[in-house]
């Protein structure tokens, strides 16, 4: 039995046989849905994260034509980018281009969860950006340190813990997308191991006993959930 074809449409791969897909399966309501999770959707279609893995599933690994869907600037193209391109091609000056144009959380946590942390250059970017002023760079350090937590299994404690360091400096930052950012990434390392957890409860204790509205918020809501039943189970297997 011969293998079943990919539609016509997708097998040239081309950016425009992918946009007019997506548009295919775009609607208003979904585009209109987006602002509620805080998804600007000036530059997005309104297609759902279900079929984007669809057409993802269908195009395959393809780094150059990841790099044409980035600069159509179109929301769904650049979120494709995550499940197309190559980590393996991803290079430091693409890092360091396409984090500038992140402009929300779905872009920037997603590239960094599927792609950016599986590149040779991961944890020099969480160096590199935890600390920058703009909005988003700073958050990707953060979600890239989340990541990090899931995916990296060579790596020892030793990263992990100045991981830490870089979320107690960063706690202090009160824009919305850092303070969630910083929050996600101590939860992660909390659970990666024993040791790690314990690190990370007590860096959210000093975080939860601050005089600062922020980095209070941060340690208590971390605490709850490093502390939980479900969690100390989960790293003293």
């Amino acid at each position: 039995m011969s293998a079943k074809k990919k539609p016509a449409s997708l097998r040239e791969h081309d950016v425009q046989s992918v946009l007019a897909w997506l548009k295919k399966h775009s609607s208003k309501a979904t585009r209109d849905g987006m602002a509620r999770y805080g998804v600007p959707s000036d530059t997005a279609l309104g297609v759902t994260m279900a079929d984007m893995k669809v057409i993802a599933k269908e195009v395959g690994k393809n780094h150059e034509l990841a790099a044409a869907l980035w600069d159509t600037g179109i929301y769904e193209a650049r979120m494709l980018t995550s499940f197309v391109d190559d980590a393996a091609l991803v290079s430091v000056a693409q890092m360091n281009r396409w984090v500038r144009d992140f402009d929300n959380w779905g872009i920037c946590d997603t590239v960094c969860f599927h792609l950016f942390d599986r590149t040779p250059y991961a944890w020099q970017k969480v160096e590199q950006w935890h600390d920058r002023k703009e909005e988003f760079i700073k958050r990707a350090a953060f979600a890239l340190l989340w990541g990090l937590t899931v995916h990296d299994k060579r790596s020892g404690d030793d990263v992990f813990l100045t991981g830490l360091d870089y979320i107690e400096r960063a706690a202090a930052d009160d824009r919305h997308w850092v303070k969630k950012a910083v929050n996600m990434s101590l939860r992660a390392v909390g659970k990666r191991n024993a040791e790690l957890n314990a690190a990370a409860i007590a860096t959210a204790k000093r975080l939860a006993e601050s005089s600062d509205a922020t980095p209070r918020w941060i340690g208590k809501d971390a605490l709850r959930e490093l502390t939980s039943a479900s969690v100390v189970r989960r790293t003293t297997k």
